[in-house]
């Protein structure tokens, strides 16, 4: 067997010989001086606790480093049904904010707007109402740290609010309820409060971790609690970012105006951006000329949760881009050529592998290390959703967890694709017929859409997704066993063990081991398989054999050669 000499070790560890015997010593594995040698498989055992060593080092150090930053202002967006007040109340954060500066002052709309208050600054991004509802959300909830979900006390909570709740969860954003419309004599906060506990999210009152505020956005009575809450749970998400980092930032819109040419606004989420920068988003690239901040100032530069809009684009970026900042223009070319290139093939490669069924989608899944299946449902009648739920809320494992995203009435909508885009999830309709739009945009997009008749069908394929993402359970199954009786020398100086088969049989493409006095010394594969000088694929019990073992050359007579197979364990 491999032998490592402890010295040689330390060295390719880059640590001394001391230090090296110390950690042995802590391990229990035994030697006798820093020129003694250990067995490979020690060895290994070595790296792999200093490689730990290391990367927790690391990752204390890196956190360590997090917590010497300077703190940046939280992002949130504002989402919820139509008619609930988000325009309402974001106009009213606006008009705050303009009354803190001087009369006259020039305002311009760069995607996002800043709010200051005693207890610290917040982001509100301001996306444009004329923009399709979903594409907002989507865009909003992926760049923003929390999401407040505005719900109307006097209407409840809403299809859309189930839509917006989805959207926030799937980008990971942290939540709060603002109850809107406290003004009304019909506001009933107490129904909102239950709809939402029917859903999962009990309210702090309660017992539960939900944060509800009640608001109007109309007269601003509670939009200072709200605003305080959500200084709160930024405090407690600890947001903080490097200034002096590589410059890294989110589009928030673009547009072409007649005049000026392209205008981007820009969130800047790390680094600093400064007037003369190269920058790339996505495919697009170019030249910051001029950066233009919410007040109308002219800004050299923009740091860390600054909004700007930005001139010196070459062609229109997507909304949601992330903008990165590159050394020269040749850079940002080749950078943008690359990514139309790579977007051309996986256009390709996806349109040949989009999921037509769940094991399509599960291999995608797995692909990704995920242990989780999200899923949108749409079904005829309230009735059957509640049915499906029901079951499928039986299916989840401690392994595997389901996760319903959205369960609505009626059929499937261009905004679940959407949502099943950007939570890879997939969409599965029970007694309704998606459009043929809807249906087209699935396939273009990737999204995996079924339709079924029969509940239990339906069932059936998410047990199907939930096994396939099981980590399979594997058990060592023995195949045969040899004695070592004769040790040959090859030529070429590799052993060959002429051995007797006493119980089982030995396969060619087995794996093996070896067994000294009860010990395992050595496991690996098998190099050869002969009976008499020819090579066989199998040799069974009574019969004699020559086997010849990869890395391995140190038989000894009355050695046992095991060998084995790993089987999959039925779930």
């Amino acid at each position: 067997m491999a032998k490592v000499r402890i010295y040689q070790l330390a060295k390719e560890l880059g640590m001394e010989n001391q230090e090296l015997l110390e950690l042995l010593s802590q391990m229990g594995v035994s030697y006798k001086s820093h020129a003694s040698t250990l067995e490979e498989k020690d060895a290994e055992a070595v790296r792999e606790l200093v490689r730990e060593q290391r990367g927790l080092q690391e990752k204390l150090a890196e956190e360590e480093r997090r917590k010497s930053l300077p703190k940046r202002p939280p992002v949130v967006v504002i989402m919820g049904h139509v008619d609930h007040g988000k325009t309402t109340l974001l106009d009213y954060l606006r008009k705050s904010r303009i009354a803190e500066k001087e009369a006259g002052g020039i305002t311009q709309h760069v995607g996002a707007f800043e709010v200051k208050t005693p207890g610290g600054t917040v982001v509100f991004i301001d996306t444009p109402g004329h923009e399709a509802f979903t594409s907002i959300r989507q865009r909003g909830a992926r760049v923003a740290d929390i999401a407040v979900i505005v719900i109307a006390a006097d209407d409840g909570i809403m299809p859309q609010t189930d839509e917006a709740i989805a959207h926030a969860k799937a980008a990971g954003a942290k939540m709060i309820f603002a109850i809107n419309k406290m003004d009304l004599p019909q506001a009933d906060p107490e129904r909102v409060k239950r709809q939402l506990m029917e859903r999962g999210f009990v309210p702090e009152e309660y017992g539960g971790e939900a944060i509800v505020v009640p608001i109007s956005a109309k007269t601003g009575k509670g939009v200072d609690d709200l605003l305080e809450m959500i200084l709160l749970l930024a405090e407690l998400e600890d947001l903080r970012a490097d200034p002096e980092a590589e410059p890294r930032g989110v589009i928030l819109e673009s547009r072409l105006d007649k005049q000026a040419g392209i205008l981007v606004n820009m969130l800047v989420q790390e680094g600093t951006f400064r007037v003369g920068d190269y920058v790339v988003a996505g495919e697009a690239y170019g030249r910051i000329r001029a950066m233009t901040d919410a007040d109308g100032n002219q800004r050299k530069e923009a740091g860390p949760g600054s909004a700007v809009q930005v001139l010196g684009f070459q062609e229109l970026p997507q909304a949601g881009e992330v903008v990165e900042w590159v050394p020269d223009l040749e850079a940002a070319k080749e950078i943008a050529e690359e990514r139309k290139e790579a977007r051309r093939a996986q256009e390709e490669e996806a349109q040949a592998r989009r999921p037509r069924t769940m094991a399509d989608l599960l291999k995608a899944m797995q692909e990704e290390g995920k242990k989780e299946v999200n899923l949108i449902l749409r079904a005829d009648t309230q009735g059957s959703l509640e049915a499906i739920q029901h079951i499928l809320a039986k299916e989840s494992t401690e392994e595997v967890k389901i996760n319903v995203l959205l369960a609505q009435v009626g059929a499937p909508t261009e905004s679940d694709i959407l949502l099943a885009q950007t939570a890879h999830a997939a969409i599965l309709a029970f007694g309704v017929t998606p459009p043929g739009s809807v249906k087209k945009t699935a396939e273009q997009k990737g999204v995996l859409l079924k339709t079924f008749r029969i509940i239990y069908d339906l069932i059936d394929e998410v047990r199907a997704m939930v096994k396939g993402q099981k980590e399979p359970q594997y058990k060592e199954e023995v195949l045969g066993r040899a004695e070592v009786r004769a040790i040959f020398r090859l030529p070429g100086g590799k052993q060959v063990a002429g051995c007797m088969v006493t119980q089982g049989r030995i396969l060619r493409n087995a794996e093996v081991r070896v067994l000294r006095k009860g010990q395992e010394i050595w496991k690996g594969k098998m190099a050869s398989l002969k009976r008499f000088k020819e090579d066989v694929r199998e040799v069974a019990q009574g019969y004699e054999c020559g086997i010849g073992l990869e890395g391995f050359d140190d038989f000894q007579e009355g050695d046992i050669i095991e060998a084995f197979q790993m089987v999959e364990v039925p779930a």
